[in-house]
């Protein structure tokens, strides 16, 4: 069993009456609490359960500007300052996998092909006295996406017939132990508009397709995210195709034209013939190549009409495949791409304060051996690890959830046969508003959730699949966010979200874990709005039910790749000066909860106050602490006035009532205590965005205060006591209760 966070259900209810003194308000309202002894609705440690996420740092474009951006960033005196803000676990996330890249995590280790130096690489499972200091990127040369993460570019449009894609040979039979028709592999091309089209000429590599379909897409809205399963993948009446002999045939479609902007090559059985790689390794030799795809019309006398953008770069036609190989060579590696941690540096540095942390494996763009060996090294070392997560953004990526499952079950195999009691879990979603879809299978399922978990439970797997993990991003996917109202939208997306997983397959037992997340529509520094929707937000996803969360992106920033706004420092390594979201951490990890390794019990708040509007102003999260003491972050996000409130601690079973007794804590943090100041803006100059206080992202200015959060103890007199809320803040109460 893991040390992290045990799922508890314990504790007495409490009531939180809140009377606000709204202008000419006929009534005061109040935040009511489940209160029957037995509903806390969580069970946490502060250490294991509020974490930060590191991400991959890039601080320049050789390996020796990004070797010294990240000891400079993961060393004292910024670590000192980093480690200030409270956050305690950390998530490791693995930056690779969204880049469609390998990642040599311990750039000791053998090739498949060792005299070129090319092949499938495997890290050496055995620690030495050489420490991993740094780690880093190979682009695969085999990469189908034109978007994605990075600057890669696809090889189905390249203009290049040296180049090819190439699917995942552990996605074909010999590697699933199931027929290739199982896990169909595809490639989607987008033409940009609605064309004519009726052929289209593929010029295969090997191994090429013997069997495939040439589909187009039905639907108004592009095919994946927000239009997926609101249209359908027809093939072209003459599409279909049973014995594909390779080489590059000109397939007549139709004997009219159509308008289409989608398009989809589905393989279902490939030719199994070596691809230019040779034969001495099978992987070369299973799934589906393509060197370059052209599509466009074909005249009554045969001439062809290609509308592709054929170029090597991101200008081409997009195009979008089921999966990639891993396959690639030393001379593929580029630093520019910044550095991903190495693991020696990340356990010895100080970042992760000696707790367990997550880690990742690659699963995407890796190899089995190459993972069950980056865990087996983590072990051999003792390092202390709390959970393993299984690759990240599989459904970004694209990847169907059968596809994924069976790698998971590859991976989790290998993984056990060195390390057995390893826990597994993932896959890491991406910020979503709910459940992700994928396109429907034979039986008209969409989940992907509900999917993976039948897929892994029909093969006797399901025990490999410990936690589940996903992303937290609110404001993604084309939502206005820097708007003050957006923050009264959190608690509910939160709940929405997470019942939505309920609803599509998480078994009951399995913990669940936001293992990276913020609200990127804040706006910025200039105001304290993203504070108050990241206290909301901790207070939200553990009243869920979750058994961590982790804030993104938990490191400095210098200005430079990889860093986000949470620390800014200068070029001396100073704090330019301390943002929202840091003070605002402060006050959850230190003022909230009672900063030790010990459980704290959660109840459940339900507020009906609001505005004429029906909006929740006040929300308010309850914890019972190991030293006795009870603590209530309140979150007032009415932008324009204070409140007064009532605090009720009721029990409905005993019917006994009860109330802060002698001097409470008070705790703030909001506009009195953070105030951000704008540059001039120069004559002729654009005006920064509204709503982001003068300062949009990458704007200049200062703040001043920039914290502390204040401190003060009032006394507290019964159940008429009223505790002040100023405007837009965070506030905690806290203190000892009536016997």
């Amino acid at each position: 069993m893991s040390a992290a966070v045990k799922w508890q259900f314990l504790g007495i209810g409490v009531y939180i009456g809140l009377f606000l003194a709204l202008p000419n308000a006929a009534s005061a309202q109040s935040i009511v609490v489940d209160a029957a002894p037995s509903h806390a609705v969580n069970a946490f440690s502060p250490f294991r359960a509020l974490g930060g996420s590191i991400d991959r740092l890039r601080g320049g474009d050789t390996r020796e500007e990004n070797e010294k951006h990240t000891e400079r960033l993961l060393t004292d005196p910024v670590l000192k300052e980093l480690l200030d803000a409270g956050w305690q676990t950390v998530t490791y996330r693995q930056n690779t996998e969204l880049m469609i890249e390998a990642w040599h995590w311990n750039s000791r280790g053998v090739w498949s092909n060792a005299a070129r130096q090319e092949g499938y690489f495997t890290g050496s499972a055995e620690p030495t006295g050489e420490k991993i200091i740094h780690s880093w990127a190979y682009p695969l040369p085999h990469r189908g996406a034109t978007e994605g993460d990075g600057n890669g570019w696809s090889r189905l449009t390249d203009g290049d017939l040296q180049s090819y894609w190439k699917s995942n040979p552990y996605l074909t039979k010999a590697y699933t132990g199931e027929d290739d028709s199982l896990h169909p592999q595809w490639v989607m091309i987008d033409l940009g508009a609605k064309v004519d089209v009726n052929a289209i000429r593929i010029a295969w590599a090997n191994p090429y397709a013997r069997r495939y379909y040439a589909q187009f897409w039905t639907g108004e809205k592009e095919p994946f995210y927000s239009g997926i399963n609101q249209g359908a993948w027809q093939t072209f009446p003459m599409g279909a195709v049973s014995n594909g002999k390779g080489g590059t045939p000109l397939l007549k479609l139709m004997n009219w034209k159509i308008p289409v902007r989608y398009l989809r090559i589905w393989m279902t059985e490939s030719s199994n013939t070596c691809d230019s790689h040779g034969a001495q390794d099978r992987r070369n030799c299973v799934g589906y190549a393509i060197n370059e795809l052209y599509i466009g019309t074909v005249s009554a006398d045969g001439q062809f009409t290609d509308v592709i953008k054929h170029l090597p770069s991101r200008q081409q036609t997009v195009t979008w495949p089921s999966s990639v190989d891993p396959w690639h060579a030393a001379s593929d590696l580029d630093y520019g791409r910044g550095d991903q941690i190495g693991f020696d540096f990340f356990f010895n540095c100080g970042v992760t304060r000696g707790l367990p942390a997550m880690i990742p494996i690659a699963i995407l763009y890796s190899t089995p051996e190459d993972a069950a060996n980056e865990i087996a090294y983590l072990y051999k070392r003792k390092y202390p690890i709390s959970w393993i997560e299984m690759g990240e953004e599989a459904d970004g990526q694209r990847v169907l959830p059968e596809d994924y499952a069976t790698l998971y079950i590859q991976f989790a195999n290998a993984i056990h046969k060195l390390v057995p009691n390893a826990p597994l879990g993932g896959p890491a979603f991406e910020g979503t508003p709910g459940d992700v879809d994928s396109w429907a299978d034979a039986n008209g399922r969409v989940s992907f959730l509900g999917r993976f978990v039948d897929y892994l439970k029909a093969r006797g797997h399901l025990r490999d699949f410990t936690f589940f993990s996903f992303e937290h991003y609110p404001c993604m996917g084309g939502q206005r966010c820097a708007d003050w109202s957006s923050l009264y939208w959190e608690p509910a997306y939160v709940n929405h979200v997470v019942q939505a997983w309920k609803d599509n397959g998480l078994p009951p037992n399995v913990p669940f874990f936001m293992t990276e997340g913020n609200d990127l529509g804040e706006g910025g520094a200039g105001t304290v709005k993203s504070a108050l929707w990241l206290a909301d937000y901790i207070g939200s996803m553990l009243t869920a039910g979750a058994g961590g969360t982790y804030y993104f992106h938990y490191i400095a920033s210098d200005g430079r790749g990889g860093g986000g706004g949470f620390l800014p420092i200068d070029e001396n390594n100073h704090v330019r000066n301390y943002p929202p979201q840091y003070l605002a951490t402060q006050v959850i990890t230190k003022e909230w909860v009672q900063p030790v390794d010990a459980v704290h019990r959660l109840f459940k708040v339900a507020s009906d106050v609001s505005d004429t509007d029906g909006n929740t102003l006040v929300t308010a999260y309850a914890v019972e602490r190991p030293d006795g003491q009870w603590s209530v972050m309140l979150v007032n996000k009415d932008p324009d006035h204070d409140h007064s409130v009532k605090v009720t601690f009721t029990d409905p079973v005993t019917r006994h009532d009860r109330f802060f007794s002698g001097t409470v804590d008070r705790v703030v943090f909001g506009p009195a205590e953070y105030e951000w100041h704008p540059d001039p803006v120069p004559a002729g100059a654009a005006a920064p965005p509204a709503g982001t206080g003068g300062r949009g992202r990458g704007g200049s200015g200062h703040a001043e205060p920039d914290g502390p959060p204040s401190k003060s103890t009032v006394p507290a007199g019964g159940a008429d006591t009223l505790y002040p809320l100023p405007k837009a803040s965070i506030i905690v109460l806290r203190g000892n209760l009536t016997s």
